[in-house]
């Protein structure tokens, strides 16, 4: 039974350096040059992209054992056509947080549109919209939705590594922190001390100081980091 699960752990381990690897567009277009290297991290991106969905997907979907919250364990809704049985308790958990991490989800590339989305590649730095609040809006919004996805199958494997997703989105999220400070200096580096990873901070609103700016050409980059 429990097979399947663990090979999509590991599959979703086992992407996390093709995608550290996707996002280091500076080293990858110095070493390959600046056609060819951005060819390379386009690759990379989609397949660790697609790799870590599907894997990611495998964990609520594989065979494993159910597990049931003791608040209103009795009541249930039943889909015979896919001979399914959810408690209503779990369905009351998946409702919110997976319309709420869908919602951050579609935000976030409507913000960046969807090429950035797959390739990992920004052309410039956007703090409008929901990345006026957090900075990694798609990565909570998957986690929202494992969340809810979990308690929607009743999953037990599922919802006990979801302390390694969490850790493993961290991680990745860190990663391309650091390639974007790389890349927009301090434009990033501002724009990350006023605007949290993942958790948003509640206060007043006020005048907007991180400016929505263009960025340089990344081969303008290289020069200057080759000199």
């Amino acid at each position: 039974m429990f097979i399947f699960f663990f090979i999509c752990v590991a599959g979703v381990i086992a992407v996390i350096p093709l995608h550290f690897l996707s996002v280091e567009h500076i080293k990858l277009e110095k070493k390959y040059g600046q056609n060819r290297g951005k060819r390379i991290g386009e690759i990379f991106s989609l397949f660790s992209g697609w790799g870590f969905f599907l894997f990611w997907a495998g964990l609520w979907f594989s065979p494993q054992p159910r597990f049931v919250l003791p608040l209103l364990s009795n009541l249930s809704v039943v889909f015979p056509f896919v001979n399914l049985s959810i408690p209503v308790v779990h369905l009351i958990v998946f409702v919110p947080l997976f319309l709420s991490g869908a919602w951050l989800g579609i935000a976030g590339v409507r913000g960046t549109t969807l090429k950035v989305a797959e390739t990992h590649r920004a052309n410039e730095i956007i703090t409008s919209g929901v990345y006026s609040t957090i900075r990694h809006p798609q990565y909570l919004g998957g986690l929202l939705a494992h969340i809810g996805i979990t308690f929607l199958f009743s999953a037990w494997y599922s919802l006990l590594s979801t302390p390694i997703v969490v850790l493993l989105v961290l991680l990745i999220s860190k990663k391309e922190d650091k390639e974007l400070s790389k890349e927009f200096g301090k434009e990033f580096q501002d724009y990350a001390e006023k605007v949290p990873m993942f958790l948003p901070r509640f206060r007043h609103r006020g005048k907007k100081v991180s400016p929505y700016r263009k960025s340089r050409p990344i081969h303008k980059i290289i020069e200057k980091t080759s000199d």
